[in-house]
């Protein structure tokens, strides 16, 4: 790793379609603007982000076990995998990085079933409910733990 602190991004399933899909809980804008305003607020603290999206479990498992060899931290939004991925919850409980689980939408304020993540006792913290700033947050609070 560079001397600049390098941090994951990963979006799960459904993602890629922001902006087209319940525009009413999601607001309106892509998944390229969120990177777009991943990469600029990056910049400003000085570390690196990559951003990926992908909609098939394993090849989210697949990034999650090769991120220690890159990445100072890890931030996921795993979509509805976050409810019922056991395979997930191992994959990030293995990891020696820390992560941060993030949601667009105020999950507790959804259906029932959004209640629980199964991978969330597995993350160091949780952010949601602010719309695409909660990736903004999880950077901050990642690039933050690793300041201190």
């Amino acid at each position: 790793m560079s001397g600049q602190k390098k941090f994951l991004v990963i979006s799960g399933p459904n993602l890629n379609l922001l902006g087209t899909r319940k525009v009413s809980i999601y607001k309106d804008g892509s998944l390229d603007d969120i990177h777009l305003g991943l990469q600029k607020r990056a910049a400003e603290l000085d570390v690196l982000v990559d951003c990926k999206q992908f909609n098939g479990e394993g090849d989210i498992i697949d990034c999650l076990q090769s991120a220690p060899e890159e990445y100072a931290g890890v931030i996921i939004n795993p979509g509805a995998l976050a409810h019922y991925s056991y395979a997930l919850r191992s994959a990030i409980g293995a990891m020696l990085v820390p992560c941060v689980e993030v949601f667009i939408s105020n999950v507790y304020a959804r259906e029932d079933f959004r209640h629980t993540s199964v991978i969330a006792a597995v993350c160091i913290g949780v952010i949601g409910g602010f719309g695409k700033q909660s990736y903004i947050l999880a950077l901050e609070a990642l690039v933050n733990l690793l300041e201190t």
